[in-house]
Formats: C-alpha cells, structure tokens, sequence
C-alpha cells in the first residue's frame, strides 16, 4: 500500500495539464475563481479513473479509428500547450484563458488528458495489496488518490498565485517557461509511448 501511495504521489506531482492548469487560473484569476475550475479537475480525475475501472475506456481505445483519434488530438494539444508556454515571453506563462474557465472546462480537461488515463491504468492495473477483495483495493486506492490528489493541486493552485506575485528577473522567468514546456513535451512522450 505505501509502494502504491508513493507512485500516486509522484505521477499526481509531475506537471500535466491538470496541475499546469490550475496553476494558471490561480496566476490569472485568483483563489475564489479558481475553485470551480478545482471541483471540475477532482470530478473529471474521478470520471475517468471509474471509466478506467469500468473498462468503458478500454472498450473505447480498442476501436482503432478512435484511439488514433483520441491521441493525436490529446498530443496535439498537449504540443500547442507546450509552445504556448515555451514561447510567451518573458511573464511566467501558466495555461491563461481570457476568461476564468468553469467546472465544465475542468472535467473536459481531464477527460481529454492522456496522462490521467495512462496514469489511472497503472494503478488500477498493478499494485496489488488486497488480494481478498478487488472492491475493497479498488475503493481504497480509490481514497488514497483522492487524498493525495486533493493537497497536490491545491500545492500548485498556491504556487500559481505566488509565482505571479513575485518580481522575478526575466532570465528567471525564461527559465521557469522552458521547464514547463519541457515538462509538458515529457507528457506527450509517456502517454504516447503508454497507448503503444
């Protein structure tokens, strides 16, 4: 079980559009407004771990037309997001929107996100630690991540509205922007090498 925490803390921690996001609506809106962009990624994560459970999201990857479909729409994303960052200037460039996206924008954010299926596939799929009951593992793993997942965005939600605060020198914020894009870059990475 604490093999399984450890591998939810470090898959959740990891930049993907989830965290990236948040922490843009926290740079560019503020706590208050960000708080129904949260309860949209924390439904949208729950959503697609039980279409993971359930195999719905298997069922759906199995049709080939739709698995190309899904990742080279979720990679391109992913990329355009990649460059946006990469390329923003000299401002730290979390994910901005013109408007404060809404809990629908969160859910449908998560439900495109490859990460969060390839992620909710390994655990689901591996690290077993109650072989007498698959129900009961499942809604233990199941609380697990929601405990971890909860405080990890809420970490980057803070570091959003802090990071903006903050007068860094334009190198540093260069910098910031390259890690970020970079990051995202590794996201499309595994997820493509994971639908493989």
């Amino acid at each position: 079980m604490l093999s399984f925490a450890l591998a939810v803390f470090f898959l959740f921690i990891t930049p993907g559009p989830g965290v990236l996001s948040i922490a843009g609506v926290g740079a560019a809106y503020g706590y208050r407004k960000a708080l129904r962009y949260f309860a949209g990624l924390f439904v949208g994560t729950n959503l697609v771990a039980f279409a993971v459970i359930s195999g719905l999201a298997a069922l759906m990857l199995s049709v080939p037309a739709l698995r190309s479909l899904f990742l080279f729409g979720s990679a391109g994303y992913l990329l355009y997001l990649a460059y946006r960052i990469a390329f923003s200037g000299t401002e730290i460039a979390f994910i901005k929107a013109p408007t404060a996206p809404g809990f629908v924008a969160g859910i449908v954010l998560q439900a495109i996100n490859p990460k969060a299926y390839a992620v909710n596939t390994t655990f689901f799929s591996g690290f077993a630690f109650w072989p007498e009951s698959l129900v009961v593992e499942t809604m233990i793993k199941l609380a697990i991540m929601n405990a971890i997942w909860i405080p990890i965005h809420v970490g980057w939600l803070a570091a959003g509205v802090t990071v903006q605060r903050l007068n860094l020198a334009p190198r540093t914020h260069f910098v910031i922007n390259m890690i970020m894009a970079f990051s995202m870059l590794a996201v499309v990475v595994l997820a493509t090498l994971a639908q493989r």
